[in-house]
């Protein structure tokens, strides 16, 4: 088993069965991520630095419009997908296992987290996880420790209050706020 084949499998919601071979490729791919967030991480990067590692840890090209103040976490890196003029603030941890896509122009607060695994609710399967996206599409503003959860798609123009943890989608131009998240209005503009 290759990176090829788990990011199939994972693209695809594919359970990862625990101890097995796409298990173990998943583990040793989480250690290159560490490596390359680690050096990220370690002291001042001019954001040009800062792109080359968000490239490495993706394996894609980032755009030059792309921002990030570190510290930034991944755990996987290799099922994110960045858009163009987008800022992500310090302090984002991203489990991507599942698939991260983050459209152009979004703006992405402090101590955001976007989980895209679950574990089986059975306890003698707990070690499996199991896959989802999320997608945020363009122009979205999440805010500062907000929780995005697997399966997640927020729609063009939305607004995640900050510390909202989003369970459902969100639909576009909506504001969401409050755990779980619920539309308290819409974006004029």
């Amino acid at each position: 088993m290759e990176l090829d084949d788990l990011l199939a499998a994972l693209d695809a919601g594919e359970t990862i069965t625990g101890d097995s071979p796409l298990h173990e490729v998943m583990h040793a791919v989480s250690q290159d991520a560490l490596r390359i967030t680690g050096e990220l991480n370690d002291g001042y990067k001019d954001p040009a630095r800062v792109r080359v590692l968000l490239s490495e840890l993706t394996g894609r090209p980032v755009d030059e419009s792309v921002t990030v103040f570190p510290p930034f976490y991944s755990e996987f890196g290799r099922n994110i997908t960045l858009g163009r003029r987008i800022f992500i603030n310090a302090g984002c941890k991203l489990q991507d296992q599942g698939g991260v896509v983050i459209g152009d122009d979004c703006l992405i607060g402090h101590n955001v987290v976007m989980a895209t695994l679950n574990h089986d609710l059975d306890p003698g399967r707990r070690a499996d996880m199991i896959p989802a996206p999320i997608i945020i599409g363009r122009n979205v503003w999440v805010g500062s420790n907000a929780i995005i959860l697997p399966g997640v798609t927020i729609g063009d123009n939305a607004v995640v209050a900050a510390a909202a943890v989003v369970t459902r989608d969100v639909p576009e131009n909506a504001v969401v706020v409050g755990s779980p998240a619920r539309v308290v209005r819409s974006v004029t503009g």
